[in-house]
């Protein structure tokens, strides 16, 4: 079977993670979107494994952990019952949660957001942590019996943000496209003794962020969202990739004394900054397996 060769495939993938569409990643590259595809479901599936391998045992402190919405297909109000039920069309949620000190994605998953999704998504958290850490959450209820089920009563700093907002009378498009006011936030300790002055969602929002604006799936009014939920997996598996290996972080390489650092190099979990090409030949390494 023909193979683009190491420098190409990179390029392609540069191109998804700087979120350019697969049709204009088609344009730019000279690649089929058959081609693109193929290249995401194979790559996706690599960069899961690898950090499902190397976020183990993690030494992190503080864990801020957040959902975010996206669709497969057509939004769940469009969807026909069956495919909605299903789980393959319609409104899914993308679980997050990143060690607020370095930056890392260390978990996600994504499904509904409802309970089952949220004990998937504890346990697997949970799991490559190594010591007690302090956690903040949004006041979505299903983290509360999902944490405790995952840590166990007291076995984590837990407490909830709750953020309050402005109603507005405006019906305007400007109404209509800009966020809602926070007019102020409340919190909960729920188990253990979290610090307030870390009780925070800020910097997994602020990921959440960075999602939207170079995930193309993500964007909002626009064609770009994913039509299969396996490569709406895959590209969130490749995004969170370079997101934490590959893209140096501002503050990180400040810190670092003008390195350029990654979120993966800070939490030591990787030693250098990777490139695309790099990923590339994880791939073919494990297609010769």
């Amino acid at each position: 079977m023909n193979r683009l060769h190491t420098a190409k495939r990179a390029a392609i993938l540069q191109a998804l993670c700087e979120g350019v569409s697969v049709r204009a990643t088609s344009r730019l590259t000279g690649a089929s979107k058959v081609t693109i595809l193929r290249l995401l479901e194979s790559v996706g599936a690599v960069a899961l494994r690898y950090q499902s391998a190397n976020h183990v045992a993690l030494a992190t402190k503080r864990v801020q952990a957040d959902e975010q919405w996206a669709f497969v297909f057509s939004k769940s109000r469009n969807t026909r019952p069956e495919h909605r039920d299903s789980g393959e069309r319609g409104d899914t949620w993308t679980w997050v949660a990143i060690d607020a000190d370095h930056k890392l994605v260390i978990s996600w998953a994504v499904g509904r957001r409802d309970m089952p999704t949220a004990l998937v998504f504890m346990d697997d958290l949970a799991g490559r942590l190594a010591g007690r850490v302090q956690l903040t959450t949004d006041a979505l209820p299903a983290y509360l019996g999902a944490v405790e089920q995952s840590f166990g009563w007291n076995g984590v700093d837990f407490a909830r943000l709750y953020k309050v907002f402005g109603s507005s009378h405006d019906t305007g498009a400007e109404h209509r496209y800009s966020p809602p006011v926070v007019i102020r936030t409340e919190v909960q300790p729920v188990m253990g003794k979290p610090d307030p002055k870390h009780i925070s969602t800020s910097f997994v929002e602020r990921t959440n962020l960075t999602t939207r604006m170079n995930n193309r799936r993500f964007t909002r009014l626009t064609n770009a969202h994913s039509k299969k939920l396996e490569n709406h997996k895959h590209a969130i598996a490749l995004h969170f990739f370079y997101f934490n290996y590959c893209r140096s972080h501002m503050t990180l390489t400040a810190a670092n004394g003008g390195v350029h650092t990654t979120p993966a190099m800070a939490t030591g979990v990787a030693d250098h900054v990777w490139t695309l090409e790099e990923l590339v030949n994880l791939l073919d390494n494990a297609s010769e397996k």
